[in-house]
């Protein structure tokens, strides 16, 4: 069973999967937050589509980023980090955005992978509902851990997650920091501040 973790909870990948880790998968998903009332009901409580879109930002050991991977770029420049691609609804079950990440074959520059998550289209958290992220030992498909996104709000993005690299293995932290930003060039800075 899959840990949930709180804000700035850490694990160890490897301790939590029982063995070495080649290839990880951050999903994320949620849910557009339903219209509530009268008028929801009538409407037959659908919400509109949210366009939330994740992104993986990738740092070296001073905090810089060398790499994006995001809905403008699917695919790191080592071909190492996969975007899934933009998902600009979050109808459906499951993970609406997912990024693969090749942990064995990350260069040793990589020292971190900051996971974010924004509105594009400037919608904001208040009209998101059941927002989690979770990680995947992506070889066996095995959830390591997830985390809710609770926090509702006029935030436009928000800091989810970082991978970071010890000695041979990886940690996963929840972070959970609110910001804004319609991109995640946007969120560089924050997602760099957010690396412990």
């Amino acid at each position: 069973m899959a840990i949930t973790l709180q804000k700035k909870q850490t694990i160890s990948l490897e301790k939590t999967a029982g063995s070495t880790l080649q290839n990880v998968r951050l999903g994320l998903g949620w849910d557009a937050a339903k219209p509530s009332g009268f008028f929801g009901k009538l409407l037959g409580g659908a919400g509109e589509a949210i366009d939330l879109d994740a992104s993986c930002i990738a740092l070296d050991s001073s905090r810089n980023p060398v790499d994006l991977v995001w809905f403008r770029a699917l695919k790191s420049k080592c071909g190492n980090i996969l975007h899934s691609g933009d998902n600009r609804t979050g109808h459906g079950d499951g993970d609406d955005e997912s990024i693969t990440v090749k942990l064995s074959k990350l260069s040793p520059s990589i020292d971190a992978l900051v996971f974010t998550v924004n509105s594009f289209t400037g919608q904001n958290f208040s009209k998101v509902e059941n927002a989690y992220c979770r990680i995947i030992d992506a070889d066996s498909n095995k959830e390591l851990a997830r985390i809710n996104l609770t926090d509702q709000g006029n935030h436009t993005g928000l800091v989810m997650a970082y991978l970071k690299r010890q000695g041979s293995s990886w940690t996963f932290t929840a972070v959970g920091i609110v910001t804004n930003g319609r991109t995640a060039q946007d969120l560089t800075s924050e997602a760099a501040g957010a690396v412990v």
